[in-house]
C-alpha cells in the first residue's frame, strides 16, 4: 500500500474494478455510493439508482473518488442529456438527472447543510421553489473566447470547451451565443452574454468596460432596472419576481431598514416601498452607480446609498435597525461581519446566499449571537445544475421577563 502524504491522501489508479450503487447526489454534483468496506465513494455522471462498475482513481481517509468504467443498469432517476458536449464541459453537472430528483437533492442537501454545517435543527425539509422551465431559463452566462474559439471550461479544467449551443439559456441568448462563436472573436478574454426584459440582448468582453456600454434591463415586480455590463443580477428571469417577492415578505415593513451587498438595486427598490428610510451598502463602483440610477428612476427619495464595503459601514450604522437584508458573495459574511450584525442588533435578519454551506456557516454563527432561524425556502435558479439559492429568515431571541415568586 501506498503512503499516505502529508496532506492525508492517497492517489492511485487501481485496474481492479468494483460494482457501486449510488444511493444520493452530492453538494458537488457527483452520485454517492458506499463501498463494500463502508468508504464514501464520488461518482461523476451518476444518478441515483444507477448501478455502476468503477475503478477508484483517488483515496483518501474519509472517502475515494471514482470513474464509471461501464453502466450495469440505469436509476429510474437517470435521462438523457440535452446538451451537444455535456459530460465535457463544465457549466452543468445533472443534466442526466430526471428534474424533480434535482430538486428532492437540493432540498436534501439544504437541509443537511444547515443542521451539519451549522448545528441548526429543522423540523421539516425546506420548500424548494422550482423553475417553471429546467431549460431555457438562463438569461446571463459568462463565456470564454480563445484564437476565434468560444465556449466554457472544461470540467475540472481551465481548458476550453468549444461550443455554440447552451440549451439552459433563454432562447434569445442562445442565438447570441451562437452569433458570436460565428463571429470568431480574436485574442483570449471573457465575454459577458445578457439578455433584457425587452426582448434585446448584450455581448461585450468584460476586460475593459466602458462608461458608455449599453445597459440591460430587466423587470422586477412590475419596475424595471438597467445593469451595467459585469455588474452582477440574477441569472434566472423566470425566478426573478418570485424572490424578489420572498425577500421582500420576509423583511416585512417598519421605520428603518439596512440592505448590505446591494449591487444595482434588485431588492432595493422594493424595500425602499416597505421602509420609512433604507440604507443600501454597496462597494462596487458600477453597481453604485447602476444602484443610484434604479432608486431614482423608481421615484425612491428615501434611500441613504453608502458606496463602501459591508463590514466598515456596518459598525457606524445608527441605532435602531427594524431590518438587516444581505446577499453577500458565494463566499458568504466577510470576517467581523457576523459580529457587527449582532451588535447591530436589528429584531430580524434576511440572508439571500446562492451556497447553502457558507450560508449555513454565517446562519450558525448568528445563532450564536441570539439569532433564530424562522424560516428558510430554497430557490432552484440553476437547473440541471447542484447550485441553489436560499433565503433564510432570523428573529432576535429576546430575553423572557422573569417573575417573582409567590
Amino acid at each position: 500500500m501506498p503512503k499516505p502524504r502529508d496532506d492525508g491522501r492517497l492517489l492511485r489508479v487501481t485496474d481492479d474494478p468494483c460494482q457501486l450503487r449510488i444511493e444520493r447526489l452530492a453538494a458537488g454534483g457527483d452520485g454517492v455510493a458506499r463501498a463494500e468496506n463502508g468508504r464514501v465513494v464520488f461518482v461523476p455522471e451518476t444518478a441515483p439508482g444507477d448501478r455502476v462498475r468503477v475503478r477508484i482513481v483517488e483515496e483518501r481517509k474519509r472517502f475515494a473518488r471514482a470513474q464509471v468504467i461501464t453502466r450495469i443498469a440505469d436509476g429510474d432517476d437517470r435521462v438523457e442529456p440535452k446538451c451537444p458536449v455535456y459530460g465535457a464541459c463544465g457549466g452543468c453537472a445533472w443534466q442526466h438527472v430526471a428534474y424533480p430528483a434535482q430538486l428532492a437533492a437540493k432540498q436534501a442537501l439544504l437541509r443537511d447543510a444547515l443542521e451539519r454545517l451549522g448545528d441548526l435543527r429543522l423540523d421539516a425539509p425546506p420548500d424548494v421553489v422550482p423553475c417553471p422551465r429546467p431549460y431555457g431559463y438562463r438569461s446571463r452566462t459568462r463565456v470564454v473566447a480563445k484564437a476565434g474559439r468560444v465556449g466554457y471550461r472544461r470540467r475540472r479544467s481551465h481548458d476550453l470547451c468549444e461550443t455554440s449551443a447552451c440549451p439552459v439559456l433563454a432562447p434569445a441568448l442562445e442565438r447570441r451565443l451562437a452569433a458570436l462563436a460565428a463571429a470568431r472573436p480574436e485574442g483570449e478574454e471573457e465575454w459577458e452574454l445578457v439578455a433584457g426584459a425587452d426582448g434585446s440582448t448584450r455581448a461585450l468582453p468584460l476586460a475593459h468596460p466602458l462608461a458608455d456600454d449599453p445597459r440591460i434591463a430587466i423587470d422586477v415586480l412590475g419596475d424595471r432596472l438597467e445593469f451595467s455590463p459585469g455588474v452582477f443580477v440574477q441569472g434566472n428571469a423566470l425566478l426573478h419576481d418570485a424572490l424578489a417577492r420572498s425577500v421582500h415578505e420576509a423583511a416585512g415593513s417598519g421605520e428603518r431598514c439596512v440592505e448590505l451587498f446591494a449591487g444595482g438595486g434588485f431588492f432595493s427598490v422594493g424595500l425602499a416601498r416597505r421602509f420609512a428610510r433604507l440604507v443600501v451598502v454597496e462597494s462596487e463602483g458600477r453597481a453604485v452607480s447602476d444602484l443610484r440610477r434604479n432608486l431614482l428612476r423608481s421615484g425612491c427619495r428615501n434611500v441613504e446609498v453608502r458606496g463602501a464595503r459591508a463590514e466598515r459601514v456596518l459598525a457606524a450604522l445608527p441605532r435602531p435597525v427594524d431590518v438587516v437584508v444581505v446577499d453577500p458573495p458565494r463566499t458568504g459574511l466577510p470576517p467581523g461581519c457576523t459580529e457587527a450584525l449582532a451588535e447591530l442588533a436589528p429584531e430580524r435578519l434576511v440572508y439571500v446566499s446562492c451556497d447553502p454551506a457558507t450560508l449555513a456557516r454565517d446562519l450558525g454563527q448568528l445563532s450564536h449571537a441570539g439569532y433564530t432561524l424562522a424560516n428558510v425556502r430554497g430557490f432552484d435558479l440553476f437547473p440541471q445544475t447542484p447550485h441553489l439559492e436560499a433565503v433564510a429568515t432570523l428573529t432576535k431571541e429576546t430575553a423572557r421577563p422573569q417573575t417573582s415568586k409567590p
